[in-house]
């Protein structure tokens, strides 16, 4: 079961995920690397000057497109618009002149976090997370705390390492954002976060308590409280309870246990979820994978909420995906498909920024 991580909108994040082609021609001193492709078919295009190409056909009938190119040409200089036009385009197919678009910003306004954390997280979305480190790395590297978005600047390089595996780096970060918003509970979580990965489970349940104690309604911290004190199973059905069901909480911890390759205490607890609702199907198909990991008889006990049939007992393995993590829109990404065990889906999964 994997903790979560959670992105809490700011003002200096503009551009959203899979936010929204054609570079403006007025002062856009960076066209002249793209320029658009030959006419003749025999010639090879570049990916850059296809997507050119086909954004400028794709912009003369896109009156937004055409509205916000007007814009830049009457202000080459409009951050707000040309940050616009990247999402526009992003949207619209076109990543490769958003991105450009996102560069021309960051050159136009080399001391905005804007736009920098626009480009970081456009180059994200499409996949080149080390480029994005890399790209607010250099840009934090001279930049005071005392500057203007710095707070998000540094929770992005904690997301971002996160994302590469480098949790060293990624604490330094989040610390650094802490510092400077000590009264944030998402950076609390966050930092909480990469202290599970890890392995420091008491100094990550520290973060997540005190995440909690700011905004005690963060279903974001609690789950991953319950996560941090699975040691201690009376704490962890507590915490996990309290977004959930009795069932969802003795399943949940049944799953820590599985992973930890305890299978008898996991057992245990699948039985006692099952006892509570008998048609819990995340209880039901982690029964069957127990099974088939210790090879013991699968034993649905009497009473409980519903009625359990042999066709629910042999599901297929459908996992919950309960790892997240939160971007600008607020839309939360799931980990990776198809992974055992199952896991139970609290009634209001995410009620968090």
């Amino acid at each position: 079961m994997r903790p979560l991580r959670q992105f809490r909108p700011s003002s200096v994040c503009i551009l959203v995920v899979c936010a929204p082609a054609l570079l403006c021609l007025s002062g856009c001193a960076r066209l002249s690397t793209l320029g658009f492709g030959p006419k003749n078919p025999a010639f090879a295009t570049t990916k850059p000057t296809r997507q050119l190409t086909n954004a400028a056909d794709a912009g003369d009938g896109d009156y937004e497109a055409r509205a916000l190119r007007a814009k830049l040409d009457a202000n080459p200089t409009d951050l707000a618009t040309r940050l616009e036009l990247a999402r526009h385009y992003q949207q619209a197919g076109f990543p490769e002149v958003a991105i450009e678009h996102c560069r021309l910003a960051c050159e136009r306004a080399p001391e905005s976090a804007e736009a920098h954390i626009a480009l970081a997280r456009m180059l994200r979305e499409n996949h080149r997370g080390a480029e994005a480190l890399a790209e607010l790395k250099n840009f934090s590297a001279a930049r005071p705390d005392s500057a203007p978005g710095a707070v998000t600047v540094w929770a992005w390089l904690g997301l971002l390492s996160d994302d590469a595996g480098d949790w060293k780096s990624g604490e330094a970060a989040y610390r650094r954002a802490v510092a400077l918003a000590p009264a944030r509970d998402d950076l609390r979580n966050n930092l909480g976060y990469c202290l599970l990965k890890q392995g420091r489970s008491a100094d990550a349940a520290a973060e997540f308590r005190e995440a909690l104690r700011l905004n005690s309604s963060s279903v974001i911290a609690r789950n991953n409280l319950g996560l941090a004190t699975a040691d201690n199973p009376k704490e962890a059905v507590q915490n996990w309870q309290a977004i959930g069901d009795p069932a969802s909480a003795h399943n949940n911890l049944a799953v820590t246990l599985i992973e930890a390759g305890k299978y008898d205490d996991a057992r245990r607890e699948v039985q006692t979820a099952l006892s509570y609702d008998r048609e819990s199907s995340a209880a039901l198909t982690n029964l069957r994978l127990l099974s088939q990991l210790d090879g013991k008889a699968s034993e649905i006990p009497a009473g409980g909420k519903g009625k359990a049939t042999a066709q629910r007992a042999g599901a297929a393995t459908t996992r919950f995906h309960w790892w997240q993590f939160w971007k600008n829109d607020n839309s939360p990404v799931a980990d990776d498909p198809g992974i055992k065990p199952n896991f139970s889906k609290p009634d209001n999964p995410i009620a968090s920024r």
